[in-house]
């Protein structure tokens, strides 16, 4: 459960942060499989700050372009 709730915080960050659309985050980080990213480095990922964990969201998915 505190991982679904992780990932959900990841989405409202993300979508605030860089001004676009709840649905095309979603659909963003399917097609880039952001959250399997989550769920592999939840353990570090929920200790950061809301800056970090977008930039290393953001740049996981840059990486995978």
């Amino acid at each position: 459960m505190e991982v679904l709730k992780f990932k959900l915080f990841c989405i409202e960050m993300y979508k605030i942060k860089y001004k676009i659309s709840g649905k095309k985050v979603l659909n963003l980080f399917n097609e880039y499989k952001v959250f399997d990213f989550i769920e592999e480095c939840y353990d570090v990922l929920h200790t950061l700050d809301d800056t970090i964990i977008t930039n290393d969201i953001h740049q996981f998915i840059e990486n995978r372009k």
